[in-house]
């Protein structure tokens, strides 16, 4: 299984990339060119697509169900056709706010949600054991995927407008895609018998649910997604508040993103060697330090030395989310349990910015934000210094 689980890393990373015309910077790539041309102003826009996400999170549970009953490999290739049906009507869409929120809704639960459940789950059950290597290079494998695709995809909407470059994703996902993911061995997955703490090879979602790790490791995440979600959406009018201009802004982007692929690479090999909680403390107290310095920062040393403190702690909270639930809770039912994991990072990805922005238009600032997050960032990475991971019984 080991030549195949890491095909399936590839294949899995290619799923995670068709994710992205379902994704907050997908959609935010033909935003203003699809509101001018559907003569929609953008607080109709951030309604439509506040609710669409909500909902689409709904559908995290039930697709995990079906991927730990039905398998992987033909759930995600039916998938990765119908979102590119759906991306196909939404290149072709005339006017209405309720034709765009249906079609944004379908990305959303499709993409967002039910495609990401499906790439985290093909890489978790693929290595049970000492996952946190291939989910460092499947981190790495996201970063570099999706910065070709927002090179490419920003591209053709610049030069051929949004509907084309909408109708050319579609056709990525029929053509690039759906073939890949045929390409996918599905995991053979073992059940074993209960250990003496409860939790088995194949723990349920229930008993998942009824243990401090399952909550730690999933508001740690979830948290992180709130935040990076309302700061990603104004990161710009966030450093503009502190002074700096927009090509400042442009840097720090770059910063962030080349040091979450060190913060990925090392925390993929230092989960070989060290506890999963261990590595989620520290990169939660990073994250941490980082958002309560931000306030403070009024020249660009600091202001890099903080971009790559966020880049690192980013980079590692992401493999971690990747890797933890495989070797917490085994293989039978970790599509159910990754589901649940995901629909609080979607939920929470979805009310982070309107935090930002109901914060900054109480008080004038992002500051007052920042050092409410700041502290609840910390507290839940000095939890997960005293937690322990079950261990599923071997097969």
């Amino acid at each position: 299984m080991r030549a195949a689980g890491w095909i399936n890393v590839v294949v899995a990373a290619i799923v995670m990339l068709a994710t992205l015309p379902g994704r907050t910077q997908g959609l935010g790539l033909i935003t203003e060119p699809m509101l001018a041309d559907l003569q929609l102003d953008r607080v109709t826009y951030a309604t439509i697509n506040l609710w669409a996400t909500l909902i689409g999170a709904a559908i995290c549970l039930p697709i995990g169900r079906v991927f730990d009953r039905v398998g992987l490999r033909f759930t995600t290739f039916t998938l990765t056709l119908l979102l590119a049906a759906v991306v196909w009507a939404m290149s072709r869409i005339g006017g209405g706010a309720w034709n765009l929120f249906v079609l944004v809704l379908a990305t959303r639960a499709i993409g967002q949600s039910a495609l990401s459940v499906s790439s985290i789950t093909t890489v978790g059950k693929s290595f049970p054991k000492d996952a946190a290597l291939p989910m460092g290079v499947y981190s790495v494998l996201l970063s570099v995927f999706f910065v070709i695709a927002f090179l490419v995809v920003g591209g053709s909407v610049h030069t051929a407008g949004w509907r084309t470059a909408w109708a050319q994703v579609a056709l990525g996902l029929v053509v690039l895609a759906a073939p890949a993911v045929l390409l996918l061995r599905e995991p053979k997955v073992t059940t074993a018998a209960t250990t003496g703490t409860g939790i088995t090879n194949g723990a349920t979602l229930g008993e998942a649910l009824r243990t401090p790790a399952f909550w730690i490791f999933a508001v740690a995440t979830a948290l992180f997604g709130l935040v990076s979600s309302g700061l990603g959406l104004f990161n710009q009018h966030v450093l503009a508040e502190r002074g700096f201009p927009q090509e400042v802004y442009r840097t720090f982007l770059a910063v962030t993103a080349g040091t979450a692929l060190v913060g990925q690479f090392g925390c993929g090999w230092l989960g070989r060697h060290w506890p999963l909680p261990r590595l989620l403390a520290i990169a939660m107290g990073i994250y941490g330090v980082a958002l309560a310095a931000l306030p403070f920062v009024n020249s660009q040393a600091p202001l890099w030395a903080v971009a790559i403190l966020l880049g690192v702690s980013g980079g590692m909270i992401t493999v971690l989310f990747f890797a933890v639930w495989g070797q917490a809770f085994g293989q039978a039912h970790l599509g159910r349990i990754q589901g649940a994991a995901q629909m609080l990072t979607v939920l929470a990805s979805a009310i982070g910015p309107l935090i930002f922005a109901k914060g900054f238009e109480l008080t004038g600032s992002y500051t007052p934000a920042l050092w409410v997050l700041a502290p609840s960032v910390l507290a839940i990475g000095v939890a997960a210094l005293r937690l322990r991971l079950p261990e599923p019984a071997p097969a």
